[in-house]
């Protein structure tokens, strides 16, 4: 026994040397960039753009300190596929698990990193990110499955870009007009970019082999990606290892907020270059005239052979990830405790087109919903009539095996990312293969992942084990979409959740955005079941992220908005962040 407890210290000892606290402090600021040719301004972090990677090792503390320099929009950072065990607080959803972080105000993310893989971190605050503040995030493993095979690692990310800022695309999109003229429809993007440029080149060197880290940093569209004779092997999805798998001359199609990592071996000799063909699915957007969705980027073998001519592509031959096996072969969740049915589709809302769950389209409420399972009480906190009707709250029991089916009931593809989690991909059905009526053929060993796609007119079946008690957004991954309300708040486990504790640099963050910390959705903490005054009407005035403010005390220096806001060709409105968030209730 003796021996065992001091090998067992050792090893905690062990651990504790290995792991480092790796810190960033982040001005997040405005900048222009002209990654298509077209200037326009970005969100970049301590003056520069694209946002830089970030790189842990497994078991790292992570800790980044922001400080919001925008002037006149807030802002906040979502992990996107770390699940936040032990650390809630720190997912980055506002209205979620955190309030907007307004101008001149501090932030601090601090946790542990304790999965491995290919992740990305970005803005997840009413429409933002498109508008450049995310970046990659990749966690080291060196006990990785296939760590001894590579030589190099290469991140790839993918994107649709938008000469545009969201706030006035946001408005667009979100108005009377638009549903009125077009029924709706998203805004088209301008191009793709591969790496946020065009005609990216990466140089290979022959023989090696490569870890190529794939990740859609996108808005909107999903991405058809051809690799000019170089066949590659899946070893890794969305953070979750698989099991090699031989993609060999298939194609690969990725969705806005997946990860997938490819191992492949350079060719023996540099005798020529090699082409990399991307496109939009334009089957997700009616494409105007003379609309390009492709674009092309490079592996460079020598750089003093030409480039290769653009590929032409006649059709795709997609590799289905249902047929992925994680690499720790965990079983089916064949005992389903707890059965979720969501109903997806679009409704005009007070002349608006917006997307509803089971009838309800989300909204943002006044207090994020993680303060009101944490204020109200544990009498209250598993009740979901605190949280709002639309909020979409759905509570969960400690350890139950949860299932959502999923009726995509709109006829355009939908990236469906639950926070917190993966789940067990059970069932993807074709396109136009309509609601779900029963099982296929069960998978002994399902592939797992944190973001699928969801077919047009088609269902989904999806399972996981409620685990990690939190406040966790399951969403489309359409930016758009997540504006229009297509989200549903899991509330896992709120009784488990109370000595959680927020730091004081998070509540202040909302006291300077003037948002509440406590009490239900309509922010009444001693009645928490009157819920009297919580957002039940969409805005029909959207702005996305602007701060407008009708004071200095609001957001500092009206006047240095007002100047930094003409620069960026915006004009502030007359309303609080309150009034643009809440619309009428």
């Amino acid at each position: 026994m003796f021996v065992f407890a001091l090998a067992l210290l050792l090893l905690v000892c062990a651990n504790s040397v290995l792991s480092k606290t790796v810190t960033y402090n982040w001005d997040i600021t405005w900048v222009t960039a002209s990654p298509d040719g077209f200037a326009r301004p970005v969100i970049g972090i301590n003056g520069k753009w694209p946002c830089p990677a970030v790189h842990v090792d497994l078991g790292d503390r992570l800790v980044v300190h922001v400080n919001n320099a925008l002037g006149n929009e807030s802002t906040s950072l979502h992990w996107h596929g770390l699940h936040q065990r032990d650390t809630q607080s720190m997912d980055g959803s506002t209205g979620a698990s955190q309030c907007p972080i307004p101008p001149g105000s501090q932030f601090t993310y601090d946790f542990i990193v304790d999965q491995p893989g290919t992740y990305w971190y970005h803005s997840h605050n009413m429409g933002q990110y498109p508008d450049g503040l995310r970046g990659p995030l990749i966690v080291h493993d060196a006990a990785a499955p296939y760590a001894d095979k590579v030589d190099e690692e290469i991140i790839f990310t993918v994107t649709d870009w938008y000469h545009e800022q969201m706030p006035a695309l946001l408005n667009s999109y979100q108005s009377r007009r638009n549903e009125e003229q077009t029924d709706g429809l998203e805004p088209i993007p301008d191009g793709p970019l591969i790496n946020d440029q065009l005609g990216q080149k990466i140089k290979i060197e022959p023989g090696k082999t490569y870890l190529l880290r794939v990740i859609h940093m996108g808005n909107f569209v999903g991405m058809a990606i051809v690799f000019d004779g170089h066949p590659f092997t899946v070893v890794e999805v969305d953070g979750v290892y698989t099991e090699e798998t031989y993609v060999g001359e298939k194609n690969i199609r990725v969705a806005t907020g997946q990860r997938w990592s490819f191992l492949f071996t350079a060719k023996p000799t540099a005798d020529k270059n090699y082409a990399i063909f991307m496109t939009e699915d334009i089957n997700m957007f009616p494409p105007p005239p003379n609309y390009n969705p492709n674009t092309t980027a490079y592996l460079v073998y020598d750089e003093q052979k030409p480039l290769p001519p653009d590929l032409e592509i006649q059709g795709f031959d997609f590799f289905d990830d249902m047929s992925l096996i994680p690499a720790d072969r965990m079983p089916l969740l064949d005992k389903v405790d707890h059965h979720i049915l969501l109903e997806t589709g679009f409704t005009n809302i007070s002349g608006v087109h917006r997307a509803a769950i089971n009838g309800v389209t989300y909204l943002f409420q006044k207090v994020p919903s993680l303060y009101t399972a944490l204020s109200v009480g544990p009498q209250y906190a598993s009740n979901p009539a605190v949280y709002g009707v639309n909020s979409n709250p759905i509570i969960l029991k400690k350890g139950e095996v949860v299932e959502i089916v999923l009726n995509n009931n709109h006829g355009n593809l939908h990236p469906w990312h639950l926070h917190g989690h993966q789940f067990q991909s059970i069932q993807r059905s074709d396109p136009q293969s309509g609601p779900f009526t029963s099982y296929n053929k069960l998978p002994p060993i399902p592939m797992r992942r944190d973001t699928i796609m969801a077919n047009i007119q088609s269902h989904l079946v999806v399972r996981f084990t409620a685990d990690n008690p939190g406040v966790w957004l399951f969403h489309c991954h359409v930016e758009w979409h997540v504006e229009a309300g297509l989200t549903v708040t899991m509330i896992e486990a709120p009784e488990e959740l109370q000595d959680l504790k927020i730091p004081n640099d998070h509540f202040q963050s909302c006291h300077n955005y003037g948002m509440q910390t406590e009490g239900n959705a309509a922010g009444r903490l001693n009645d928490p079941l009157n819920l009297n005054g919580s957002v039940t009407q969409p805005s029909t005035n959207v702005t996305g992220a602007l701060f407008p403010s009708k004071t200095d005390g609001q957001t500092g220096n009206q006047n240095s908005n007002r100047r930094r806001n003409r620069h960026m060709g915006r004009q502030l409105l007359d309303q609080t962040p309150a009034e643009i968030l809440h619309g009428s209730s």
